[in-house]
């Protein structure tokens, strides 16, 4: 006990002290050469953007030095695309977590939703344009379209839903649904009036993150909605899009377009901020 006692009180050695503190500031030193990337680019984005950001920009379409029908375009495909991706991600995560978790069908679905987050956003473009936009052409003489669009990122938006959802849904006690037996609730009245209560913020946050990603998306759109610098006629023909727009006049030698594209980016930077503050706010409060 003498011994134990002795190299508790032995103060540390200068040279561990020495280590200690390096280290330290070798991590601080790391950290800020990690985050300057990231504030190059927010500093060149508001300092370019915040001087073109007019009420106009958000009345006027392209072709008259606006944005205004790149964001409802973007806006409505965000929309399509969730009201596809979040019933059926949220059904898949709590088959994945609720029915026969150790069954070959379940694995068989979990392997393909882990593969689907892998797969480049591209890729997702490409089948979108075979599966909805020439079937589309071919049987009811469109194309291009917002729907396109929307399906594109519903499917990239689907397996963030999924995965999140699965994974919340195992956090919630066991406990939880035994009392939920114990006093003669089914399966189905436990899992829509205990668990998913329970699990709701956390999915909120997967949800959140999933439409996140999905506004920010553009090479599926540059395969399924195409581009449109005036206002979209309907769901059925080519719509804009912020990210499309930025990608497509980036190099447009008008410095009225240039601005529009830093303005632009500007906005799809701090819808993408707003959306991922409450996501975090409701991660904070799980914890």
């Amino acid at each position: 006990m003498k011994q134990v006692a002795a190299k508790i009180t032995t103060p540390i050695s200068p040279l561990r002290n020495l280590v200690d503190r390096g280290m330290t500031a070798l991590a601080i030193g790391l950290t800020i050469v990690g985050m300057l990337p990231l504030i190059s680019v927010l500093w060149n984005i508001i300092s370019k953007g915040l001087p073109g950001l007019t009420v106009v920009m958000f009345t006027k379409p392209i072709i008259d030095d606006g944005f205004a029908n790149a964001v409802v375009g973007t806006l409505t495909m965000v929309t399509i695309g969730s009201m596809l991706s979040i019933p059926i991600g949220i059904a898949t995560g709590i088959y994945l977590a609720e029915y026969e978790p150790t069954s070959k069908i379940n694995r068989t679905v979990k392997f393909l939703t882990t593969v689907l987050t892998g797969v480049p956003s591209i890729v997702v473009g490409i089948f979108t344009y075979s599966a909805v936009v020439l079937v589309s052409k071919k049987l009811f003489d469109f194309s291009y379209s917002a729907i396109a669009g929307g399906v594109s990122l519903g499917i990239l938006m689907l397996p963030i839903i999924a995965l999140t959802t699965e994974e919340v849904l195992k956090l919630v006690p066991n406990n939880f649904r035994m009392a939920s037996s114990g006093l003669g609730g089914s399966k189905f009245q436990t899992i829509t009036r205990i668990v998913l209560p329970n699990a709701l913020p956390a999915i909120t946050t997967g949800v959140l993150l999933a439409v996140a990603r999905g506004i920010g998306e553009t090479a599926p759109l540059l395969f399924t909605a195409l581009f449109a610098q005036d206002w979209a006629d309907n769901l059925f023909s080519p719509t804009a899009s912020l990210p499309i727009l930025i990608f497509n006049l980036y190099n447009d030698p008008d410095p009225v377009k240039n601005q529009l594209v830093w303005t632009a980016s500007l906005f799809l930077l701090g819808v993408v901020l707003v959306i991922n503050l409450p996501a975090r706010l409701l991660t904070s409060k799980r914890r």
